[in-house]
């Protein structure tokens, strides 16, 4: 368990926080605590506003479909990665996104661009774009709530991936199964951005991967097996932050 982080609930909340405030915890988050964590009055909680650090807090009142808190003294411990990586993930389809934006966040990672490829199955435009958006950027508070982050990484608004543009001074890495180079051997470092790439479900297009490594993207491989998409992206973030990171 990583030092400073303990079994103590811990609640996103919107706004900025300060000691001594009070106010009511979302009424989703009211229904978790007390269905499911079976919170009562007088428990202590972490909260956390996202901007970095985090606050003890109290329930000092319990009421019909809310809690109300009364925060405590701030914790500026952070527990974000040395290494600052976006993943550009190509959309797949059901919960294998879900999954990827989750465990993404727990290993790090600083952003999320999701993309869609000429495989992807799942198609989005206009208002469901936006409210899929919404739902990957609830499930990375979940993850930060669940694994100790204090500061929310972004789930950019889908793009194509021919109009993603990644910075200039970035290492910017494709996952590609038929790469002669692995990733260990890709010179990560801290001292600069990472961007990774990966495909959905049938992995990028020839056409999509010519134009990334046109891009200046480097193809890399994650060894001799085949990963499905969702485990792809979490494997890269795991191996980048064993060999240059904080594991």
């Amino acid at each position: 368990m990583p030092a400073g982080l303990n079994r103590v609930p811990r609640f996103h909340v919107q706004g900025s926080l300060a000691p001594g405030a009070q106010f009511s915890l979302a009424p989703d988050a009211s229904h978790h605590a007390t269905r499911v964590l079976r919170l009562r009055e007088g428990d202590a909680i972490v909260v956390f506003d996202g901007s970095g650090g985090e606050y003890a807090a109290t329930i000092v009142h319990m009421q019909r479909g809310g809690l109300d808190l009364q925060v405590g003294a701030f914790n500026p411990i952070e527990r974000e990665s040395p290494l600052a990586v976006t993943l550009v993930q190509a959309i797949s389809a059901g919960d294998r996104m879900d999954l990827t934006i989750q465990k993404a966040v727990e290993l790090g990672a600083s952003s999320i661009q999701p993309v869609l490829a000429e495989r992807s199955v799942v198609r989005l435009k206009g208002e469901r774009s936006d409210n899929r958006r919404d739902h990957w950027q609830r499930i990375a508070v979940a993850a930060c709530e669940q694994c100790g982050r204090n500061r929310v990484p972004t789930v950019a608004t889908a793009v194509e991936v021919t109009g993603y543009a990644a910075p200039a001074d970035a290492l910017k890495l494709l996952l590609s199964p038929g790469a002669a180079t692995r990733l260990s051997s890709a010179g990560a470092t801290s001292a600069k951005p990472i961007v990774i790439a990966a495909g959905p479900e049938a992995g990028f297009s020839p056409r999509e991967e010519a134009m990334l490594v046109a891009a200046g993207f480097a193809s890399v491989q994650l060894g001799p097996r085949v990963l499905r998409t969702e485990t792809a992206a979490p494997a890269a973030l795991a191996a980048l932050n064993a060999l240059y990171g904080d594991a």
